[in-house]
């Protein structure tokens, strides 16, 4: 069971944004990822909850940030639930996509795990729903991802897969690249794996 930290800043200016204390685990019905965000100051930020069945469809979504909480399920797409601080306006929303994003790493290893990518020059469409900081809005995003290359590398605990993926922005074509060992993603924009105490999950 990986469990770390990653810290979150701005991918332009690099301003730090947040603290992410994460575990994650394959399990009998896919596999979960939990975590509690804290702000550069320390103060409780948010959290994450985020359930996938075996075929990487997110059957459970659990989101809090500034009072903020959303709650979404793959169900006629995704649907999903997005409550304001007060607790007495709750929106549902539905959009025909294939799952979730958000500024959290378990979002990018979601991604693969749904797509089952292998390395290829041909990239394949993905349309997701962001929920954006800080107030958790919705936004419809068109994706295309390509697993670029995967490779071993030593490490003490043995061989270390990485999956080096091209992601895509369908509406700007704006470009970036993540790369993912098992369910733990090692670098992307915005994100670095600041400490780790177990090695990564090996999905089969």
């Amino acid at each position: 069971m990986p469990r770390g930290r990653y810290s979150l800043h701005d991918p332009h200016d690099y301003t730090p944004l947040a603290e992410e204390h994460f575990q994650c685990a394959p399990g009998p019905s896919g596999w979960r990822y939990v975590s509690q965000l804290t702000t550069p100051s320390g103060d409780h930020h948010g959290s994450v909850d985020l359930t996938l069945d075996e075929l990487g469809r997110p059957i459970r979504l659990e989101l809090h940030a500034a009072a903020w909480q959303v709650r979404g399920a793959a169900l006629d797409g995704v649907t999903w639930v997005r409550t304001d601080p007060t607790g007495t306006d709750a929106t549902e929303g539905n959009v025909r996509a294939h799952a979730f994003t958000g500024t959290s790493p378990a979002f990018l290893v979601a991604t693969t795990r749904l797509l089952r990518l292998t390395p290829s020059s041909a990239g394949t469409r993905v349309r997701l729903v962001a929920f954006t900081d800080p107030v958790l809005a919705p936004r419809t995003v068109d994706q295309s991802w390509t697993l670029l290359k995967r490779e071993a590398h030593a490490t003490d605990n043995g061989p270390l897969t990485v999956d080096e993926y091209q992601v895509t922005a369908l509406d700007t074509g704006e470009q970036h690249s993540v790369h993912i060992a098992g369910d733990v993603v090692l670098a992307a924009p915005g994100i670095e794996l600041e400490d780790l105490e177990s090695p990564p999950s090996v999905f089969t």
